[in-house]
């Protein structure tokens, strides 16, 4: 089990500690290698009768499909990591958590937006509560806290903040990204990102969806990284790509799934005019998307390099999506999965780390 001491604090540590104290089902969602697994056992090893399975094993795999509820038969806390590979176990956990609704029977991982997936037997309405994951924030890297949300609707205008770092500072932190393996590298990180990205698609995307021609999966993804923190328009898209508009369109909505990118509506007062808007275009770690590229510090530092771009979506998901912020309320929500059918969301920390849904239809850390 890993030794939480020699990890680094994740700000979610806390929101799911909490959440197993009122909750029956807590689902930790997030991107491939983000730290979800690292962290789910630093929580589970606070409760002596935890029990884990992990579903990446072929045995343990097999034992879930040939009997669902023994599978799921525990008195204690149960770690089930990566429930998207056997989404028919939440049935049984559905029955479980109903004959018993006592809190913090079962604390889930999943590598997908397991809500979307189309062979989700049930969400658990009710009954779960989900917390993103997302790779390491400035804060959690620094030590420090993520509070550039809470302090711009604190101060406003007046808000001065001097950084001590450089230009080239932050171009460093962009190019490194935040999850956990790139973090730990300085040699070989492009090996990291090309190993993470043959893992996504062979892997979490073909899950989800056949795609039979999957090098056009992966010449979008360049193309996308080329318009990060651009506007998302599906047509120019479509044109520059050369796939059909639809084809572009399932294959943005995959590449979400997965926790690759994001999309960010478009930011305004109004409800209504949020909805048209045309939204903008985000990679959820930086750090791919400058691989995808084929830049390091000193070619983004080139005056055609892709600094600015980069540096926007460096800050729109660091800082927290202005997509998230409440118009109106004088509050912040962090980036977050929008969930189905209603949720509810509690403001816990103003960097990006993880939400905390209460779905109704829905360092280190060496992790999947």
């Amino acid at each position: 089990m890993a030794n939480s001491t020699d990890l680094i604090p994740r700000h979610a540590e806390d929101l799911v500690t909490e959440a197993l104290t009122d909750t029956r089902v807590v689902l930790v969602n997030g991107a491939r290698q983000a730290g979800k697994s690292t962290l789910t056992r630093v929580v589970a090893a606070q409760t002596e009768t935890t029990v884990i399975r992990l579903l990446d094993d072929p045995a343990t795999s097999r034992a879930a499909q040939d009997d669902p509820t023994g599978f799921v038969d525990h008195d204690g806390l149960m770690v089930i990591d990566e429930i998207q590979l056997q989404p028919e176990l939440l049935r049984p956990i559905k029955v479980t958590v109903d004959l018993d609704p006592t809190p913090g029977r079962f604390l889930l991982t999943g590598s997908s937006r397991v809500l979307a997936l189309r062979a989700l037997p049930d969400a658990l309405p009710g009954r779960m509560e989900i917390i993103e994951l997302w790779p390491f924030s400035q804060g959690e890297l620094t030590g420090g806290a993520d509070g550039f949300i809470d302090a711009a609707f604190a101060h406003g205008p007046d808000l001065n903040h001097v950084s001590e770092l450089r230009k080239r500072d932050y171009l460093e932190r962009i190019v490194r990204g935040g999850f956990p393996e790139a973090v730990r590298r300085t040699a070989r990180r492009r090996a990291a990102f090309d190993s993470y990205l043959a893992t996504l698609i062979e892997r979490d995307v073909l899950e989800i969806a056949n795609i039979e021609r999957r090098g056009e999966l992966l010449k979008l993804l360049a193309l996308l990284a080329g318009h990060a923190g651009g506007l998302l328009v599906p047509n120019a898209l479509a044109g520059r790509s050369g796939l059909p508009r639809t084809t572009l369109i399932r294959y943005l909505e995959l590449l979400s799934t997965v926790f690759l990118i994001k999309s960010v509506p478009a930011w305004s007062s109004g409800q209504a005019n949020r909805a048209v808007g045309t939204p903008k275009l985000a990679f959820v770690d930086t750090g791919v998307a400058c691989h995808l590229l084929g830049q390091d510090v000193n070619r983004l530092s080139e005056p055609d390099g892709a600094a600015g771009a980069m540096m926007e979506n460096f800050v729109l998901m660091g800082a927290g999506s202005p997509a998230d912020l409440v118009a109106g309320t004088g509050a912040a929500l962090p980036l977050s999965n929008q969930g189905q059918g209603g949720s509810r969301r509690r403001h816990r920390d103003a960097g990006r780390p993880a939400d905390r849904d209460r779905g109704e239809g829905g360092g280190d850390g060496t992790d999947r």
